[in-house]
């Protein structure tokens, strides 16, 4: 066994840099709230490490990560499900097989777009890049997405549009030290990643910490006692929030003039967008007091100016129809004021998955290949193909985004044959009981993961892959720095790398090009790949990252790197950062008249993701064991809902059972779930599947639904929306 490793933690991507060392004990822990058997004491102890973004500290998810690696629950053998639903383990070599009948039956009957991959954002840099050679090449197929789509897609398509780039922060973190004003824009970071709530400490000394969230999280509670402000708008009208700050910017000359005309193109047109939202309008439609919009100007004018200001931006304004829009507000704001690229000031967006940078880089994304190139391209598809060793003609075009190819599954020409990687879509997919449907339909599941999850559960065949303290490789974080993932166990007898499944499979499917499942033999060819692209990766190879070196992308061969994008210009032809024009849709401002609710949901400290992994965390499920609805106390009296009761949350695509929590920290119209839960206490069941129309991002933060006391905890999806109820229609608007 090796001897522990320098690694980092495996969840979300600020990625804390940690130590593992063999534990000096391994016996039985106590056991966990859960079904599942007792699980032996984690095999290696976790320790910080001092690294930019941690500091040496790690949040609970990052201390328990270890306590996964040996649990009693995990998948140790080739899972094959049954004619009576019960799944019972079969060797590699009969699962192989079955996979390599399944497409090629797939594929002769319905053709090879039948076939189809769903990735995710916790991939190494390798598997994500092997992923999408895979899909491409052995399974000849375009149908691959993965849940970054779910994530990250409306920040990279307003970054792309904007400066002809997408890479998260644009800067180190430790930049925010110095900050004496940053506006978070819809994150929790107090919760979803908290040791980079030290990096805001600056702005809140200073009394320049300014949060937007329709609920006061523990984030917005940084800004009390003379931290900053708390902006607490209705749902989903965050887009016409920042038009009114950056109305007063432009009315009240606070406008970096000199910067505008020097570095960006399309200012007149955005100034006269901008006239019809001046702050008393814009209070009638969010909310937020006209005063407290004009001082949040004041103060990011203020602080570009002197001491240094940043902007922020998260899932909460995101994960909207509008997604896109908003983000761009965002991103002609932060241009208003002269921010992107300057030396003390800044905009960046906050990636959430692990990989979430490095996973959209390289090829899983339905529309991309290796280097953040097009798959549209010519010249891009030429490279890439010099690159594989084929003809560019074996190359598919682009694919559906995730939303579009979940909704094709089982449908007469959609995909019929899905392998899901690193992806838990049952729980973290928006209206999921549509999803789990379509799952249902297909004739052939493949699900790779090291738990019997939610969506392994409805498999035909389950994969036991490596966890990460098992594999060696690469990832990129929030401020697109590529660091290693190192090796400190070995992974059980029957667990097999995602890298090595894909290169017997390519051989078995007779792929063209080559497979390697050595990690750093991958990367080397990423290198060659990602050379050129917005995303290049060509400079950088294992032996720097060993020595500890830091690695910004892009970083082209003989350069050292790019910590801080956009000081001499930007990615655009002409060097300058493009403002767009946006206006919010009717949509966005539609208010409910009847006694319906706005639901936001989001994370808990304690759980990441869809909870497959948290959950079977002894500590982390007993702090949380189950979802909680948030609800203001007059809305809840409303609906004679005491806390701790049993309430019921419904709207047409299906209901949540769950317990009811009383704060004044939601507002009265709306309330709060987290989405870690499965079954009864999913909240996705709830959320939709209408998307951006530029990013394909999914309406998760703001769901209409009905509230009422359950009569009994054996309630069931019977809730029949109140008669003559007028349900909104959801159309793809462009801006």
């Amino acid at each position: 066994m090796p001897n522990g490793a320098d690694t980092h933690c495996p969840y979300c991507a600020l990625q804390c840099a940690m130590t593992l060392t063999p534990a000096t004990s391994v016996a039985g822990a106590a056991p966990a709230p859960t079904a599942e058997p007792a699980t032996p004491a984690a095999p290696l102890e976790v320790s910080g490490r001092d690294f930019p973004t941690n500091r040496g500290g790690l949040c609970r998810k990052g201390w328990t990560s270890a306590s996964l690696l040996r649990h009693n629950g995990r998948v140790t053998e080739p899972m094959l499900k049954g004619s009576d639903g019960v799944h019972q383990p079969i060797s590699w070599d009969q699962a192989l097989m079955l996979i390599t009948a399944a497409v090629k039956d797939t594929q002769q009957q319905y053709g090879n777009d039948a076939v189809g991959v769903f990735g995710g954002g916790g991939l190494t840099n390798e598997k994500a890049y092997l992923l999408g050679k895979f899909a491409r090449l052995a399974l000849r197929t375009s149908r691959i997405d993965y849940n970054g789509r779910f994530c990250m897609s409306s920040a990279a398509a307003a970054g792309n549009r904007a400066f002809g780039v997408d890479r998260g922060l644009p800067f180190p973190v430790t930049d925010l030290d110095s900050a004496s004003v940053i506006l978070m824009l819809g994150s929790n970071v107090a919760e979803t990643m908290p040791p980079f709530v030290q990096h805001l400490q600056g702005a809140r000394d200073a009394g320049g910490l300014i949060v937007v969230d329709p609920r006061r999280s523990a984030t917005a509670a940084f800004t009390s006692d003379g931290g900053g402000l708390h902006l607490q708008p209705t749902p989903g009208t965050d887009l016409a929030l920042l038009l009114g700050i950056s109305h007063v910017v432009v009315h009240e000359g606070l406008v970096d003039a000199g910067y505008v005309a020097e570095r960006t193109s399309g200012y007149a047109a955005v100034v006269r967008s901008l006239n019809a939202f001046w702050p008393e309008r814009v209070q009638s439609i969010t909310g937020v007091p006209a005063n407290l919009i004009r001082e949040t100007a004041r103060r990011l004018a203020q602080g570009a100016r002197a001491g240094g200001s940043y902007i922020l931006s998260g899932r909460g304004v995101e994960q909207h129809v509008d997604g896109t829009d908003t983000a761009t507000a965002a991103i002609n704001l932060s241009l208003l004021l002269g921010l992107p690229g300057s030396a003390r000031s800044g905009y960046g967006t906050l990636t959430g998955q692990g990989n979430g940078q490095g996973g959209r880089e390289h090829g899983q994304k339905a529309d991309q290949l290796p280097g953040y190139r097009k798959i549209t391209d010519p010249a891009a598809r030429a490279h890439v193909a010099n690159v594989w060793g084929v003809d560019e003609s074996l190359i598919p075009g682009p694919g559906l985004p995730a939303v579009e190819l979940l909704r094709s599954l089982g449908q007469p020409d959609g995909v019929r044959c899905l392998f899901v990687h690193g992806a838990n879509v049952v729980v973290s997919a928006s209206d999921t009981n549509a999803v789990t449907q379509g799952l249902r339909s297909l004739d052939f599941l493949v699900v790779c993961d090291f738990f019997m999850s939610e969506t392994a559960a409805e498999a035909d065949l389950v994969l036991p892959v490596t966890q990460w303290a098992e594999e060696e490789g690469t990832l990129t974080n929030l401020e697109g720095r590529v660091i290693r993932r190192r090796r400190a166990l070995t992974p059980p007898p029957g667990v097999r790398s995602e890298l090595w499944l894909m290169a017997r499979l390519a051989e078995m499917l007779e792929a063209p090009s080559t497979f390697s499942d050595d990690p750093e033999t991958v990367f080397e060819e990423l290198r060659l790949a990602s050379a050129g692209g917005l995303a290049d990766y060509s400079g950088i190879d294992y032996a720097m990252l060993d020595r500890g070196e830091a690695a910004y992308w892009p970083y082209p061969v003989g350069s050292t790197g790019t910590p801080r994008l956009f000081a001499d210009g930007f990615a655009h032809a002409d060097g300058r950062a493009v403002m767009v024009p946006v206006t919010p849709s009717k949509r966005a401002v539609r208010s409910f008249a009847d006694d319906s609710l706005a639901l936001a949901t989001g994370r808990l400290l304690e759980h990441y993701q869809s909870g497959a992994q948290t959950r079977r965390v002894s500590e982390l499920l007993a702090a949380q064991p189950q979802a909680r609805l948030l609800i203001h106390p007059g809305t809840a009296a409303a609906r004679g809902i005491s806390d701790g009761d049993y309430a019921t949350v419904s709207n047409e695509r299906g209901e949540v059972l769950c317990r009811a929590e009383l704060s004044t920290a939601i507002r009265p119209d709306t309330v709060f779930l987290p989405f870690h839960f499965p079954g009864q206490e999913n909240a996705n069941r709830l959320t939709e599947s209408a998307t951006d129309p530029i990013s394909g991002m999914p309406e998760f933060k703001t769901s209409r639904v009905w509230v009422r006391r359950a009569v009994s905890t054996q309630e069931h999806a019977s809730y029949t929306i109140p008669a003559g109820t007028r349900l909104p229609v959801h159309v793809k608007e462009a801006s």
